[in-house]
């Protein structure tokens, strides 16, 4: 299993949110993109930048960020405001490894079959779910659609991977929802990120019981900024076994 350390950035600042609540931020970093290569020289293969701004207008926001991530040689994924084909195209071209549909996935699933054949292996479909359900526009809005039936649909559409994240774990150092992350991954054959809660080593260790299953990679943020563990401890963690 991959650990992927995340950078959400709101503002230039690299921050953290409590359930995708703005109003619950921390700002970790005055320099984002110092962060991730801290990550980086820590292990991290992979970066999760989220474009909190971008999240809630609906356009990226953190272009020259990524630009300069490329420049230090920092590999990254991008999720966070991208609802065009033209905003897919300009991601990549800022050197990014992984386009992230969200609210566009649910909004114009035809962006996702769009991208996939521009992108097909780069195009990956972030699904925020709160209580099972699809939440879109930064988390703001709780659809009626269940989470994992849309995974079903996204991999339909052509995605290379979901990213499941649980809303009520994210930010809330309690542990990943293991549950419905097995039953996003059992859903599909496409490989699966799990995001959201984790806290501990253990939860880790829980996570990688989802190998088999399909879920190859956990994203974490909170913990590693509080220092609940490092981002080593994290990595050897998950390669146990």
């Amino acid at each position: 299993m991959r650990i992927v350390p995340a950078v959400d950035i709101r503002g230039g600042l690299c921050v953290n949110l409590v359930q995708g609540d703005y109003a619950q931020e921390t700002v970790f970093s005055n320099d984002p993109v110092t962060q991730a290569v801290q990550w980086r020289d820590q292990g991290g293969e992979l970066i999760h930048i989220v474009d909190l701004d971008g999240a809630l207008e609906g356009r990226l926001c953190v272009r020259e960020a990524l630009e300069s991530l490329t420049a230090a040689g920092v590999p990254f994924e991008v999720g966070g405001g991208i609802r065009a084909i033209e905003t897919v195209q300009a991601v990549m071209d800022t050197g990014a490894a992984r386009v992230i549909l969200g609210t566009a996935a649910f909004t114009n699933p035809s962006l996702v079959e769009e991208a996939a054949k521009a992108y097909p292996e780069a195009t990956v479909v972030g699904i925020d779910a709160k209580a099972g359900m699809v939440a879109l526009h930064g988390w703001k809005t709780v659809t009626d659609t269940d989470a994992v039936a849309f995974a079903r649909t996204m991999e339909q559409a052509g995605a290379s991977r979901i990213i499941y994240t649980d809303i009520l774990s994210d930010g809330m150092m309690k542990g990943p929802n293991i549950e419905t992350t097995r039953a996003i991954a059992e859903a599909v054959t496409i490989p699966v990120t799990a995001s959201g809660g984790v806290s501990t080593l253990d939860d880790i260790r829980n996570l990688r019981q989802l190998e088999s299953a399909g879920v190859d990679e956990a994203i974490v943020g909170r913990a590693l900024y509080l220092g609940a563990f490092t981002l080593g401890e994290a990595i050897q963690t998950a390669r146990e076994g």
